[in-house]
């Protein structure tokens, strides 16, 4: 939704004490649905399966997810993998509610949540294993600063996982911006059940108006309305919904590459 910071507050409140929204979230993703994770996002088994995957996440290692929301994906993942968690997000509502679920999948003092901005996290330089973000970087007012906070809190050697949308922009599609902003680009893989899980759900909420408003109240329901109606008019969308994974090089790494791209070359 692109709503302002208020809304998701609101959004995010009524959608953790609701019973339908994760009752029509599941019937839209079916076998796909990580219930326990209580995805507000495209978040799904076959992307939390290529994540572990992508990530190559160690023991006791920091993973940083930004634009957390209320923590489902990243909580999940630092469980499976045992590492220590740090979200970000903007809401301050979003952040409060991942703090208090964060006793469900991991012991005290292995995650912590900030509310920050995508492009000034506050986080230390070089401090972090791994980074993720669901469905949440392309709503970054500035894309290109966004990229660059997170190569700078990222080790050399680590990776960054991402998913959105993939398609020609002013400033340049998304691996073109991971790469002006010093990453790599390992993996692109494309969601081929994204826009179908996203149309079944948008026809649930506009099936099921009266009872989101009788549960969620006007406001919540009718962002939620207007973003169904605009999605479904959209979708299917040309340009393919993917999985990113970026890798912030080692030191020297490029140079080693371009030396070995010479060699290659010499008759």
């Amino acid at each position: 939704m692109r709503t302002g910071d208020d809304d998701y507050d609101a959004a995010h409140g009524a959608v953790y004490s609701s019973r339908l929204v994760p009752q029509l979230w599941a019937e839209a993703y079916g076998d796909e649905y990580p219930a326990e994770v209580e995805p507000f996002s495209s978040c799904t088994w076959w992307l939390l399966g290529r994540l572990i995957g992508g990530l190559r996440l160690r023991r006791d290692s920091v993973l940083v997810d930004l634009g957390c929301g209320r923590g489902g994906p990243g909580l999940w993942l630092a469980r499976a993998c045992s590492t220590r968690l740090i979200g970000v997000d903007f809401s301050e509502v979003a952040t409060r509610l991942a703090g208090e679920r964060a006793a469900t999948f991991l012991r005290p003092g292995r995650a912590e949540f900030r509310r920050a901005a995508f492009a000034d996290t506050g986080l230390p330089s070089g401090g972090a294993d791994a980074a993720v973000s669901v469905d949440a970087l392309p709503f970054a007012p500035d894309r290109p600063a966004a990229l660059a906070e997170v190569f700078r809190i990222l080790r050399p050697g680590a990776r960054f996982a991402m998913t959105a949308r993939v398609r020609p922009e002013p400033e340049g599609d998304w691996p073109a911006l991971a790469a002006a902003a010093g990453f790599e680009v390992e993996q692109s893989i494309k969601n081929e059940n994204h826009d179908k899980h996203w149309i079944w759900l948008y026809e649930l909420w506009l099936r099921n108006e009266p009872q989101l408003r009788a549960e969620l109240g006007e406001r919540v329901t009718a962002n939620l309305i207007r973003e169904a109606r605009a999605g479904l008019q959209r979708l299917p969308d040309p340009d393919p919904a993917e999985l990113l994974i970026l890798r912030r090089p080692l030191p020297g790494q490029h140079l080693q590459e371009f030396a070995e791209s010479l060699q290659q070359k010499r008759p």
